[in-house]
């Protein structure tokens, strides 16, 4: 008897060294940001449209209310009307939340603004001290709604702003002051959307948790950028990220990142007109496997939100969309794989 209890006993310390040692050769890969920018619609979602964001193992959802501009010199933002569509008010944000909770989404709260005729919101500029002011308290009215929201349901991240680059120039004072207000409202972590060329401007990072940057940074002047070729590409952008990272303590989100899936994606990434319809599958695919292996391992890097997701999954993207969206294209696969590793 004595003999078989020795036995059994070396049995099962052999069994916990190779529980031990076979787990520790696996490398640990900490959770990361897996987002999805979910796209305001008319209608309510259910449980339908949210399944979609959890088989392409996403974690999180920005969640993004609208507030409209007549044109970049106009002050007033208009906001969460009965004109808008239901997603983009605060009701139909407050709504899509409750529902990807119920799948154990978290969500960022990012409200943006449109301009008349899609004109780019970082020149938005008053010409008049008068007008600034109108603009800074009608945003301030905007901006501290979606705070009282953001607080109301707990979200994860409120996003401050997106790509206002010459608001945020030529108000630095404003925006202290703003984040302050927003502070006294909402209690969870903040970050604002830098486009790829603002973010190392960007006066006021040290007030928030996240350096959110929109990464459409240009890779590859190829008809069809090649893998290897997008690798290289990020080697000039890569380390001024990671340096401001490490400069300032705040980890690198991507509030925004994505290629069209047409011809040249990886040259001017943040064109989204549809003067390009060429569509080409192999070019989104490699851009997007190139950003997903230059950033996800990296522990100074959060993670971010792939541009973007609509609600009406079966109906969108497919082989022959040159847009943004994953959906229903071969990169979605390479995002879902991506996304597991790090959930």
């Amino acid at each position: 008897m004595a003999f078989l209890y020795f036995y059994d006993m070396r049995i099962v310390v052999v069994f916990l060294v190779v529980l031990i040692f076979g787990c520790s050769a696996t490398p640990y890969k900490p959770s990361k940001i897996n987002g999805v920018s979910f796209v305001a619609a008319r209608d309510i979602v259910d449980s339908t449209h949210v399944e979609p964001v959890v088989k392409v193992n996403a974690n999180y959802a920005a969640i993004m209310p609208f507030g409209f501009i007549k044109n970049l010199e106009h002050p007033e933002i208009i906001h969460n009307t009965d004109r808008q569509w239901f997603g983009e008010t605060r009701a139909g944000a407050e709504q899509y939340i409750s529902e990807l909770r119920k799948a154990n989404i978290k969500v960022m709260i990012k409200p943006q603004i449109w301009v008349w005729k899609g004109e780019f919101t970082g020149e938005i500029m008053m010409t008049t001290e008068t007008d600034w002011k109108a603009l800074e308290d009608s945003y301030t009215s905007f901006i501290l709604e979606y705070a009282d929201l953001a607080e109301k349901v707990n979200a994860e991240i409120f996003c401050i702003g997106t790509e206002l680059e010459l608001f945020v120039k030529f108000r630095p004072t404003y925006w202290s002051q703003l984040i302050e207000k927003i502070k006294t409202i909402y209690k969870g972590k903040l970050t604002y959307a830098a486009n790829w060329n603002e973010f190392a401007k960007t006066p006021f990072w040290d007030k928030l948790d996240y350096i959110g940057i929109d990464a459409y940074f240009p890779l590859s002047d190829k008809k069809t950028p090649t893998y290897e070729g997008c690798l290289k590409g990020w080697k000039s952008h890569k380390p001024i990220i990671e340096k401001l990272s490490k400069q300032l303590d705040r980890p690198i989100l991507f509030t925004e990142y994505g290629y069209r899936s047409v011809d040249y994606s990886g040259r001017q990434p943040w064109v989204s007109d549809h003067t390009m319809r060429d569509v080409n599958l192999e070019a989104q695919v490699n851009t997007t496997k190139a950003l997903l292996d230059t950033f996800w391992h990296e522990d100074w890097f959060a993670g971010g939100f792939v541009w973007k997701w609509f609600i009406m999954h079966d109906e969108v993207g497919g082989h022959d969309n040159p847009m943004f969206t994953p959906q229903n294209k071969p990169v979605e696969a390479v995002l879902s794989k991506k996304y597991a590793e790090y959930n």
